[in-house]
């Protein structure tokens, strides 16, 4: 079972699972995934889908009881839906989170729970490992609600394996890309892609020069399901994503070359691209020895040709 299976991350792992000889339900309200994202799994022998949301404990209820794995992605995703929606991000990732392990635990069914990169904050030792501390900023700041949100569900999944012996794994994911990615939210990637087609501008929240690693959607998915294989993982923290680190300048300059040298560049102040007082991390690297350690997860496709990607299906998807 998938929850949040038609989202980006979703849709791109209940492909590589039915591709891999399973049988896939996914769980999904499309509150911010699409159905255009699981179209072509449809008739796949295997797979099902119901469109509702994991808040229906029943429904949740019976779908556990029919898989024999659980992997939790449904979540409030975005820097800008999290900004303009606390109150939803912080009840969709806590609330569904409970029901979610609450029905696992009643039948043991192991459960792999998507977290992020966001949980390490304010955080100034580059990379970030596992048992590093997470550093938020401050409660009167929205930005930090889904932070502190997705601890809350780290804490609980490693509760639940602790103390109910649920098996459990978080996966930390870092900027994740790839095609049937959204720029609605505040992806970058896509958002720039989408701009840079259009024409322009391409535009630089703040000075440009904070960076962040981008690693392919294929990469991502390989390692979650090789987790899900993996019993030495249950009960531990894993970072997923790539060590390859770019600023955000300079990966608006790399889009405009790859897409359209013609498009101008605009830096765009963060409040006025979100709120006043809004908080950003210089610098976002993953630490990947541990995972790396378990499964030789390595990443094989680089931010240039991810960009090209997307670009492509973008393209493609516009017809």
């Amino acid at each position: 079972m998938v929850a949040g299976g038609a989202g980006f991350i979703g849709s791109h792992l209940a492909e590589a699972l039915l591709e891999g000889g399973e049988r896939v339900t996914i769980l999904d309200d499309l509150s911010t995934g699409s159905i255009a994202n699981v179209e072509h799994l449809k008739d796949r022998p295997g797979f099902r889908y119901r469109i509702d949301s994991v808040f229906n404990a029943p429904l949740v209820a019976e779908l556990v009881d029919g898989a024999d794995f659980v992997v939790h992605l449904a979540a409030a995703v975005g820097v800008r839906l999290i900004v303009e929606s606390p109150v939803r991000t912080i009840e969709t990732n806590i609330r569904g989170t409970e029901i979610v392990l609450n029905n696992a635990a009643k039948k043991k069914k192991p459960v792999l729970l998507a977290s992020t990169s966001e949980v390490y904050g304010k955080a100034t030792k580059v990379p970030f490992s596992e048992d590093d501390d997470c550093v938020l900023g401050p409660t009167v700041r929205g930005r930090w609600s889904y932070a502190c949100s997705k601890l809350v569900d780290e804490f609980l999944a490693l509760s639940y394996w602790k103390e109910r012996q649920l098996p459990t794994i978080v996966v930390r994911l870092f900027n994740t890309v790839g095609p049937r990615q959204t720029g609605r939210y505040g992806m970058v990637v896509p958002r720039f892609v989408a701009q840079a087609i259009e024409g322009g501008p391409i535009t630089v929240y703040g000075d440009g020069k904070q960076s962040r690693c981008f690693s392919y959607v294929g990469d991502v998915v390989g390692a979650i399901v090789r987790l899900t294989r993996e019993t030495r993982a249950y009960g531990q923290v894993f970072n997923i994503g790539s060590d390859e680190e770019i600023t955000i300048e300079e990966l608006a300059r790399l889009t405009q070359g790859a897409v359209n040298p013609s498009a101008r560049i605009e830096y765009v102040p963060y409040e006025k691209a979100y709120e006043a007082g809004f908080e950003d991390m210089r610098r976002r690297v993953p630490d990947l020895r541990k995972i790396r350690a378990l499964i030789d997860y390595r990443p094989t496709i680089g931010i240039r040709r991810i960009i090209e990607r997307v670009a492509e299906d973008q393209k493609a998807r516009a017809g």
